[in-house]
């Protein structure tokens, strides 16, 4: 059976949010030759029985299935809402959600979309955990909740069975994440090509980066990480980096930390896990094979870095992919 998702539909839902799991989990299916079989099925509900839910939009929507659905869920999403009163408040639910809450089973994994994680930590879902929100409501988040390890710095966070992502496009991000997690790399990089957004985005990332764009005029760092990301299996020193863009060595990391929201030594350690992923997920290499695939060099490195941003070691990787690929 596909897995299940609930989205739950609160008033003053934001309609772009809400649309997010249906697109991405939606769009899911599977990539091995002759399958094509869709590996979610995607509901959404109310707090109350089935009828209108309004949205911060000059429009309601028709929720279908009321709280019950959530009983059924393997996975819950709540998305964000500017109607959360009490939640959001005074950091309590109210008696409905918190009725529609007693219906999630235990293990369920619980997902939240920007501020969708007042919802968990009202409901005490998040209690001595690490967790993420928009950025213009992570002080605020954090003084309402002291007991969250609050990180405002972050596009989402994975604490394996609830995970919590900042604003907006941060929520397909984290989608897309879950897929990838759920189902493999290839999987989640269909998906991203069906909707037409990048196939990954850390979620160590920063939120806020205070200029996005360049400057009209002002060289950037995009030409020196396209070259990089086609020799990754190669040394690549900062040096080398620089002199693409023709900026000196201390232009360049500045310019790249303004732009990337990260280091150029970050931003390479994360593009090589994520090519190891993909090695480890898609083919039969030997670790030391994907180590200098993916420009580690050596098992020792690989292991210490795929330990430090998955949790597990190459071969626990690998295992763990595979088994879930296969259903076993």
């Amino acid at each position: 059976m596909p897995h299940r998702v609930v989205v739950l539909a609160l008033d003053g839902v934001i309609p772009f949010e809400l649309g997010i799991p249906q697109r991405i989990f939606g769009r899911a299916q599977s990539v091995a030759p002759g399958a094509g079989e869709e590996l979610y099925a995607v509901v959404t509900c109310s707090v109350r029985p089935p009828g209108p839910v309004r949205t911060d939009a000059d429009f309601s929507i028709m929720a279908e299935h009321g709280p019950d659905a959530l009983a059924t869920a393997d996975t819950v999403v709540v998305p964000a809402s500017y109607e959360l009163g009490p939640v959001y408040e005074e950091g309590r639910l109210t008696g409905e959600l918190a009725a529609a809450f007693a219906y999630i089973r235990p293990g369920t994994r619980l997902v939240s979309i920007c501020t969708g994680s007042y919802v968990l930590a009202a409901a005490g879902r998040l209690d001595g955990r690490p967790a993420t929100t928009h950025w213009s409501s992570a002080d605020h988040f954090q003084r309402l909740f002291p007991q969250i390890r609050v990180d405002p710095d972050v596009l989402f966070i994975d604490d394996g069975d609830v995970l919590t992502s900042a604003g907006v496009a941060a929520g397909i991000d984290l989608c897309l994440h879950i897929v990838r997690r759920d189902h493999g790399t290839a999987v989640a990089n269909d998906v991203a090509r069906r909707t037409v957004v990048p196939p990954h985005r850390d979620g160590g990332q920063a939120q806020f980066i205070r200029r996005p764009l360049p400057e009209a005029g002002l060289a950037t760092t995009t030409a020196a990480r396209a070259w990089a990301l086609d020799r990754l299996e190669q040394p690549i020193l900062l040096r080398d980096m620089a002199q693409r863009e023709s900026m000196s060595v201390r232009t360049f990391t500045r310019r790249f930390r303004e732009e990337a929201g990260i280091s150029p030594g970050q931003w390479l350690a994360r593009q090589r896990v994520e090519r190891a992923r993909q090695l480890l997920e898609s083919t039969d290499l030997s670790v030391d094979q994907v180590a200098r695939d993916s420009g580690f060099g050596t098992a020792t490195s690989l292991r210490q870095h795929v330990q430090a941003a998955l949790g597990v070691s190459p071969t626990a990787y690998r295992r763990t992919f595979r088994s879930a690929a296969t259903g076993r």
